[in-house]
């Protein structure tokens, strides 16, 4: 269990990252992208990393066709979880073409086939490694400091609603 604990926080922060480098890239003016209050990690990439790791072994197109379209399934079930039950929308594709109720979109599909095969390829291999390497003690504690943020940041949006505070919040 603890290396998919594992796999789940190495890719929320990959997603993190990626979150980042995509708002410099189009100049958005969330620069900060923050997912949770505090940590770096955006649990979206990791959520779907796990789904896509959860599929059968598959070559190259396979992984990117069906790797893309799980990733966008866990995107798709993230965003209305979030409007269901916190209020809030944390992304809007309405006005990208192939968009499916603004949650999910034609574009990003695509782009998650790409990242899910570069990370498969790429970064898996070295995350295996790492996973297997930690103490358990230290899975533990991060395990602590990641549910105290991920209650405070669910707790945060559940009450204001607001994604753009939230991402003011703690270190304006």
């Amino acid at each position: 269990m603890a290396p998919w604990l594992w796999y789940f926080w190495i890719y929320s922060f990959f997603g993190w990252l990626v979150e980042l480098a995509f708002a410099a890239a189009s100049r958005s003016e969330d620069r900060r992208r923050r997912c949770l209050l505090l940590l770096p990690l955006c649990p979206v990439y990791g959520l779907g990393m796990l789904a896509v790791l959860a599929l059968p072994p598959m070559g190259g197109l396979g992984l990117t066709v069906l790797g893309g379209l799980a990733a966008t399934a866990v995107e798709y079930a993230y965003h209305w979880a979030g409007e269901r039950f916190l209020g809030v929308r944390f992304w809007d594709y309405a006005r990208v073409p192939g968009n499916l109720r603004g949650r999910v979109c034609l574009p990003f599909t695509l782009a998650w086939g790409v990242l899910v095969w570069a990370a498969v390829r790429l970064v898996q291999p070295g995350a295996e490694v790492l996973a297997a390497e930690v103490p358990s003690w230290l899975t533990y504690v991060c395990l602590l400091v990641f549910t105290g943020d991920l209650v405070c940041s669910l707790r945060f949006l559940r009450v204001t609603g607001d994604l753009r505070e939230m991402r003011a919040a703690v270190f304006p």
